[in-house]
């Protein structure tokens, strides 16, 4: 049993403005306990096309990896211990879905403010917090 609920709402604070999210549990509750417990946590923005990614102090192994992600998914990189947030197209995306570089844990989805997320450069800082 987690130590969460099945679901709960986050904020992503960017120097642009705040998006909000829900993380849930569904599809990889290890990775979704893991990355719930651990919050909130901040780092700087990478960006590879479409896609903010950073580092967490989270270690968790693959859980059930796609590759395949819809704009707006949040998941764990276990490749690089870091939470990725697709809003677009990647460098590896053939349509107009986003395609993460190797497998990832689906964990949430952002649900209002994904525009802002556009305004962000590599190094400004991110920060993922409960709502």
């Amino acid at each position: 049993m987690c130590f969460l609920m099945e679901n709960f709402k986050i904020k992503i604070i960017t120097p642009h403005g705040i998006a909000e999210g829900e993380l849930y549990s569904k599809e990889n509750p290890k990775t979704f306990e893991a990355v719930g417990k651990s919050l909130s946590i901040e780092g700087e923005a990478n960006l590879w096309g479409e896609e903010i990614y950073f580092e967490i102090p989270v270690a968790t192994q693959a859980e059930n990896t796609i590759r395949e992600m819809e704009i707006g998914d949040i998941a764990y990189w276990p490749d690089g211990s870091c939470l990725c947030i697709f809003f677009g197209r990647t460098p590896v995306s053939s349509g107009d879905k986003p395609v993460a570089a190797s497998g990832v844990n689906r964990i949430g989805k952002i649900v209002k403010g994904i525009s802002l997320l556009k305004e962000v450069s590599d190094g400004e800082e991110i920060k993922i917090v409960k709502a």
